[in-house]
């Protein structure tokens, strides 16, 4: 039996086939650019593939909400070309298989729960920093949904005191995580590409003010088990343990746990999968639902 599985990103469609076991058979990156260059070329890719079914993660907001006119349609996106599209619909229609959405993050952290830094967990974060911010969660084994899907990159976050930046977030401007601490708010703060901030550049200190503060946050209200960071952002290595000295300090002893106090390297940590988190979690969302629909 093979599955299908799609992680879609702000950047890229990543689009596979795999075993009924995760291996992966083929896989093929596609440009998100708008719905009408990218998607018949992902539809290209699945025809005569012979899958069982399609697990997609996919960048948001979505409406998941089963019985709502407009499940699996990508909402009130900042991607203008994509809001208010019916991406369920539109490859459900084509393809004629089972396929099994949510987030893209939501699929990042049960890819990580399923074989990666989560595993054998029953409550973790996974959390991505790069063009946007999101985060999804897995409280007592179980994805977290509610009324939508968390928008955890949409937290309202108290300003440094030094920092004057206007924000980058079309719906929040410099009130939300995403708009202060985002890839594109940080270039935009510094009039600087990522790339080109040195080591020691004074951008690294606000960046983990900003992931530290909402990080300990999920910690109060949530209390993971691990705590797991991916994305652009992350990938410059002197990040890490700032963010890591910072939620220690403003926790401030408060949660007694050896985690905190004496783990905390093993606590917040990179991804296991790496790049692929969003990719298996796609997998992983076919594996666990498709017996269902036999």
């Amino acid at each position: 039996m093979k599955f299908g599985a799609i992680d879609a990103g702000g950047k890229k469609f990543i689009c596979g086939i795999t075993d009924e076991k995760g291996n992966t058979l083929e896989k093929i990156s596609i440009l998100t650019e708008t719905p009408e260059k990218t998607i018949p070329l992902v539809i290209e890719f699945f025809k005569d593939k012979d899958i069982a079914a399609l697990g997609i993660g996919c960048f948001g907001p979505l409406d998941l909400n089963p019985q709502s006119e407009t499940y699996g349609y990508i909402t009130s996106s900042p991607k203008t070309a994509w809001k208010n599209f019916d991406l369920f619909g539109t490859l459900r229609t084509a393809l004629n298989i089972s396929i099994f959405l949510d987030t893209n993050i939501n699929a990042a952290i049960l890819g990580e729960a399923t074989w990666g830094a989560g595993k054998g967990l029953k409550n973790s974060i996974y959390m991505t920093i790069g063009s946007g911010i999101g985060g999804g969660a897995i409280v007592e084994g179980k994805l977290v949904h509610g009324m939508l899907h968390p928008e955890m990159g949409h937290i309202f976050v108290s300003r440094h005191p030094r920092d004057k930046f206007a924000g980058n977030c079309p719906f929040h401007g410099g009130n939300c995580l995403e708009g202060m601490a985002s890839g594109p708010a940080i270039e935009k703060r510094w009039n600087k590409k990522l790339e080109s901030l040195g080591e020691n550049h004074p951008a690294w200190d606000l960046e983990a003010f900003y992931i530290a503060h909402a990080l300990v946050n999920y910690i109060l209200i949530l209390s993971p088990e691990k705590i797991i960071l991916g994305g652009d952002v992350i990938k410059h290595k002197q990040l890490l343990p700032k963010i890591r000295k910072e939620v220690a300090k403003l926790l401030n002893g408060y949660v007694q746990s050896d985690l905190i106090a004496n783990k905390i390297d093993e606590y917040i940590v990179t991804p296991d999968l790496g790049e692929n988190s969003g990719f298996f979690g796609a997998v992983a969302l076919c594996i666990k639902n498709f017996k269902f629909t036999l």
